[in-house]
């Protein structure tokens, strides 16, 4: 009964070991391959997160018109949102060096997601829901970074923001100010224990 179990544990082993040196002497190009397979199914989870999120309804042109151009996907849009904030617009968020987020990190591309705050310290404005996407999971939020630093670059500035009470001009959706219902409250003072 002995031998059998300690032939057993010598098999067991065995093959840990064998198992352990076949990855450990796994060549270069074996590594590459994987890390390759897992890279690509990072950036196609971005892909479809950044696709249900809505991300190209805003910053893919012509999505709000009925006719979004693909060939142009990710790179902004010069269609304003007005409301008290002022007039927005979609920022272009290709990787382009100059107008787009190609000199951010994957890093910079998920707090911002998470807190509305550009690696420069400027904040989003409406209607960027980054609120929501507050609680991505880390492996979300990474794919969806690594997929925006893969899609192909296109240089496009988008106008900037125009702050309250100054006129814009061009495409602009006007959001009415807030009913009763939807209007913010002002927290109540300190003292007071309603």
């Amino acid at each position: 009964m002995r031998w059998t179990r300690l032939i057993a544990l010598l098999s067991l082993v065995v093959t840990a070991t064998a198992a352990i040196l076949t990855l450990v002497s796994a060549t270069p190009a074996r590594r590459r391959h994987v890390a390759a397979t897992s890279t690509a199914t990072k950036v196609k989870r971005g892909e479809y997160l950044a696709t249900v999120m809505g991300c190209n309804d805003c910053h893919t042109p012509g999505v709000l018109f009925g006719a979004p151009d693909f060939s142009r996907r990710l790179s902004g849009s010069e269609l304003g949102w007005k409301g008290p904030w002022g007039v927005t617009f979609a920022r272009n968020i290709t990787p382009d060096l100059e107008t787009g987020i190609g000199k951010w990190s994957e890093a910079e591309i998920v707090k911002t997601l998470r807190t509305g705050q550009r690696p420069d310290g400027s904040v989003l404005l409406p209607p960027m829901p980054y609120q929501d996407f507050a609680i991505l999971t880390d492996q979300d939020a990474f794919a969806i970074a690594a997929y925006l630093k893969s899609i192909p670059p296109i240089q496009h500035r988008s106008p900037d923001r125009i702050p309250p009470g100054q006129e814009a001009t061009g495409s602009i959706l006007v959001f009415p100010a807030p009913g009763a219902w939807d209007a913010p409250r002002t927290p109540p003072p300190a003292g007071d224990k309603k």
